[in-house]
């Protein structure tokens, strides 16, 4: 049998499967990834913990599988989006923490060009909105306050890469700095319509164009790796939602995924045709395996993961994670609270880093397991709005809505997911869609197998049991909190 060795770098851990030609997973090897936050609003990573971890989980997966790197035929490679590493190329060393996606510090940097009349233009050239979420206003924070940064940058020294290029520049020991086109379109510097770099972005931006990677095919061959015991290829790179994507088999204009992580990110397949949002959500390229450009439409709610981690981590009504169904079920309602869980900002449709969140609601009969239930509510119904927007934008009618991560497992969450959409949401038994859709992608370049079908997935189905009315209550409600957290940072 023939293994793929899946590489999975994500906010929270790093991650390793090896994949069978089967298409089922050998070993798996995971390590948790330190979170600093150097102030409110700030999120980092330490770069060489990525890349450590990452390596770690590569060993361990294989030792787990009980095979070596001559057993590989490809590696593939998926990661945390927008997460920001500048580099020096001499001696491989970051020059900062790499700045993580959730991170808000350059939101005055991004008001000013908001200011200076740029948006629509930014827009058109790359499908985002001008945002902390994305990587150029991270690069333009680290040349300007790190020292010795701009001139390390202006000779010729200095490496940008999202965690994808700084994985792939590790493996390669520094042969090949590249990534792919999905990567490159969370970056707010790629022109997604011409599939190259923005000149005029990078002067206005003072972004030198000799820092950024060279931009590939999503099915390609990135580099050779001899790391892990023998030469391997890296044969498929793509940003984690993209992977998730097409380890759904959502390969198709109109079938849409849902992930459920530290975040969730809701992404519609639209084929060869780029949809410019009126609603708040963004264009991307989604994953290729032929050089005919391919795009999405895509949603991203910043804290979901989070504040189930937040009722643990924060407020202790939990022990672990998964304890939250249990707790939640033990009421039958969330006795009209809301939580807003904007801990830095709104993303998709909103897109306000000023809002903080806000639980409205509570009265002196209000428990920790209405808390649970609101927490679950409030997920669902981001992803409700997420869909509104997409339908609104579009005119297409959601069939019904692929998930995967983590949250998924989750089946009160998917029955209100369910029930607020009003079509049925559809899990594989299988939810690690993402470090199978790295994993497809690579094989898929050597031709080892094709991508997913749909029709070969064992699911569960949740059916809405929600009237349409009843629904929609429940939407403009949650409108309603919303509202009141927004621009709360002076």
């Amino acid at each position: 049998m023939a293994y793929i060795l899946a590489l999975d770098q994500g906010t929270s851990s790093s991650r390793a499967m090896v994949f069978g030609s089967d298409g089922r997973h050998a070993g798996i090897a995971q390590k948790s990834l330190t979170q600093i936050f150097p102030q409110p609003g700030w999120v980092e990573h330490n770069a060489q913990e990525i890349w450590s971890t990452q390596l770690e989980c590569a060993q361990q997966a294989l030792s787990n599988a009980g095979i070596v790197a001559q057993n590989l035929s490809a590696i593939g490679i998926t990661n945390q989006r927008e997460t920001t590493v500048l580099w020096s190329k001499r001696s491989g060393q970051p020059i900062h923490n790499a700045i993580v996606w959730q991170d808000r510090r350059t939101t005055p940097w991004c008001e000013a060009q908001r200011a200076a009349g740029l948006e629509s233009m930014v827009r058109a050239k790359t499908g985002l909105m001008i945002d902390p979420y994305f990587s150029a206003s991270k690069i333009v924070w680290l040349l300007e306050h790190v020292p010795g940064a701009r001139k390390l940058a202006d000779n010729g020294e200095l490496l940008f890469g999202t965690v994808d290029t700084w994985l792939i520049w590790k493996l390669t020991n520094g042969e090949k700095h590249v990534t792919d086109v999905t990567n490159a379109s969370r970056t707010l510097l790629y022109n997604i319509e011409d599939s190259e770099w923005d000149q005029d972005l990078l002067q206005r931006w003072n972004i030198p164009a000799n820092i950024l990677p060279e931009v590939q095919v999503s099915g390609s061959h990135f580099g050779t790796t001899a790391l892990l015991g023998g030469e391997v290829p890296i044969t498929g790179v793509a940003g984690d939602q993209q992977a998730a994507m097409f380890g759904q088999g959502c390969v198709q204009p109109g079938q849409a995924k849902n992930t459920y992580g530290t975040g969730c990110f809701f992404m519609l397949h639209t084929g060869e045709n780029s949809f410019q949002s009126r609603h708040g959500l963004l264009t991307t390229r989604t994953a290729q395996v032929s050089r005919l450009p391919q795009y999405g439409l895509e949603g991203a709610v910043f804290n979901t993961g989070s504040l189930i981690q937040w009722l643990r981590d924060g407020l202790g009504i939990i022990q672990s994670s998964n304890e939250v169904e249990t707790l939640a079920r033990s009421v039958d309602h969330a006795d009209q609270v809301m939580i807003v869980p904007a801990f830095n900002g709104l993303g998709s449709p909103h897109w306000d880093p000023k809002a903080r969140g806000i639980i409205v609601g509570l009265t002196r009969g209000t428990n920790k397991a209405h808390l649970a239930r609101a927490a679950l509510q409030s997920i669902a119904l981001q992803v409700a709005e997420l869909v509104d927007a997409m339908q609104n934008d579009t005119k297409l009618r959601l069939e019904e809505l692929y998930v995967d991560g983590g949250g998924s497992v989750n089946n009160l969450l998917m029955q209100l997911q369910a029930d607020y959409l009003g079509v049925p949401v559809v899990r594989p038994k299988n939810v690690e869609t993402t470090a199978f859709g790295a994993a497809a992608l690579a094989a898929h370049t050597i031709g080892i197998f094709q991508y997913a079908q749909r029709d070969d997935m064992e699911v569960d189905r949740f059916e809405p049991r929600l009237s349409a009315d009843a629904a929609q209550a429940k939407l403009a409600q949650w409108r309603k909190a919303v509202e009141r957290c927004k621009d709360w940072v002076d």
